[in-house]
């Protein structure tokens, strides 16, 4: 006499699967989302788009003091806070590249704006040396000390000449929109 095989049913358990993948992709997302706001969050309460720029180059600033106070051993160290700089100018370039830089061109600060962008081609060069140059190497800090001053003059050029011309010859609803702009580009690399 035959024995009865009984299988389980396949139809319940790729349910189960399914559930549990779409959960799990739903989660991931999610954590992205609020990863993203959170790192963007500093620069939107900062307020107006020339403000949040500011507010992030202190930021930056912050990082280089903290990259310049590690010793050569500090190896480990250098590449992840170097890595974190990155990613914070990089970001930072982004937004001011997509949206401000684009409006100072439309309002006819096209040579101010060039000359901004010109820069931070140099910006990625800088990062590019530093990534690559061994971080124990007694040049690094001397390179990183250079890449610091010619970031701090295109901060002060941006913040002390440049972004308050391109903000007066704005609009109140022009500005606003900027900083909306500015935030969603953020939002795209944070």
């Amino acid at each position: 006499m035959a024995t009865a095989v009984h299988e389980p049913t396949s139809g319940n358990f790729g349910r189960k699967v399914a559930i549990g993948a779409a959960a799990g992709v739903a989660t991931g997302l999610l954590a992205n989302l609020l990863r993203k706001a959170a790192v963007q969050a500093p620069t939107a309460m900062a307020g107006n788009w020339d403000t949040a720029l500011a507010a992030e180059h202190s930021a930056a600033l912050k990082i280089f003091d903290l990259l310049e106070k590690t010793s050569s051993h500090a190896t480990g160290r250098r590449s992840f806070l170097l890595m974190q700089l990155k990613h914070a100018i990089s970001k930072h370039a982004f937004q001011e590249e997509n949206v401000v830089y684009a409006m100072m061109r439309d309002q006819g600060l096209t040579d101010a704006a060039d000359h901004l962008n010109h820069e931070h081609g140099y910006v990625k060069q800088y990062f590019f040396d530093l990534t690559e140059m061994s971080k124990d190497n007694p040049a690094w800090l001397p390179k990183l000390k250079e890449f610091r001053g010619m970031i701090e003059k295109h901060m002060r050029e941006e913040e002390e000449d440049l972004f308050p011309k391109l903000r007066n010859q704005l609009s109140d609803e022009q500005n606003t929109h900027i900083t909306i702009a500015m935030n969603k580009e953020g939002l795209k690399l944070a």
